[in-house]
């Protein structure tokens, strides 16, 4: 019998299709079919809510690469940004960085935006909290807000007055969808089977690098044999309608190769669970790296 041969593009459509996934709206087929890129308005999960598929991030190092480029140049990045097509821009309490933001953001129109910050810890009045966020944000509503680092497997438990307030925002549409910043794989598996899971931001990189391991520590050293329990979650995530959106992209900076960076890149856009994904920027050059690789690895799976 001969050998039947598939291409790359054939191989990917399978790989996605035995996994449960498929690409729809911009990945179709037909006549009017026309190939994704790291720019689109897509999908968040079944939150009803839209973002650009790339995002930018202002945690790197903590906030601390985002806070040395200054005010003047933290806008100029955003704006670069923004003026390529990218709406979503990530944030976190512990970033430091709310208020560069808010200064980055006062002449681009919020309705266009998507920002997403974090809350750390649990706090005494968690609603307090979040409207110093917006006071800081200078924003009347924060698009996603999520309960940040999570590494324990009962952490929807110990955080429940914050999940509570957050249930409580989203009613009042103070913030318009609410999540988790996973840190751990209990804490992962928790968050996939949880309903009130909206969004989950969630390690991935094919290195294994920086991602999720079975020690409740945010910081465990990890390798690839960690991926497979993590891209398992993943998918329950999926079939559960959650919004996902990838970090980690970079291994934490730590891909100075870029052929580690293509690599990574090119299997987590391929990889068909993400809606989206976010990268800690510092220059116009990484973005307009970051979209082509992107570009480049979603034209595969056309």
């Amino acid at each position: 019998m001969s050998a039947v041969k598939i291409n790359r593009r054939g191989f990917i459509r399978n790989a996605l299709a035995l996994g449960g996934v498929t690409f729809l709206s911009s990945c179709s087929t037909g006549p009017f079919a026309r190939t994704p890129t790291a720019v689109d308005q897509v999908n968040l999960g079944k939150t009803g809510l839209k973002m650009s598929r790339l995002g930018i991030g202002t945690g790197s190092q903590g906030g601390s690469i985002q806070r040395a480029l200054g005010q003047d140049g933290f806008n100029r990045l955003i704006r670069y940004a923004y003026d390529q097509g990218i709406t979503y821009i990530d944030t976190a309490q512990s970033y430091n960085t709310h208020t560069m933001v808010r200064e980055a953001i006062k002449d681009l129109p919020r309705e266009k935006l998507f920002i997403q910050s974090k809350m750390s810890g649990v706090p005494e009045k968690p609603l307090e909290v979040l409207d110093n966020f917006r006071k800081e944000l200078g924003v009347d509503y924060i698009d996603s807000l999520l309960t940040h680092c999570g590494t324990k497997a009962n952490w929807n438990e110990e955080r429940r007055r914050v999940l509570d307030a957050l249930e409580e925002a989203k009613d009042k549409k103070i913030i318009r969808a609410h999540g988790i910043s996973c840190h751990s794989l209990p804490a992962l598996t928790t968050a996939a089977q949880l309903d009130w899971v909206d969004v989950n931001l969630v390690r991935i990189n094919p290195q294994g690098v920086w991602i999720d391991t079975p020690a409740e520590e945010w910081n465990a050293e990890s390798n690839q044999s960690h991926l497979p329990p993590v891209l398992k979650q993943m998918k329950v995530m999926r079939q559960n309608g959650h919004g996902i959106i990838g970090m980690k992209l970079i291994g934490n900076g730590e891909f100075t190769d870029p052929a580690e960076r293509e690599k990574s890149i090119r299997f987590t856009m391929q990889s068909g669970l993400v809606d989206a994904v976010v990268i800690g920027f510092k220059s116009p050059a990484e973005i307009d790296e970051a979209i082509m690789r992107i570009n480049r690895a979603l034209a595969e799976i056309v």
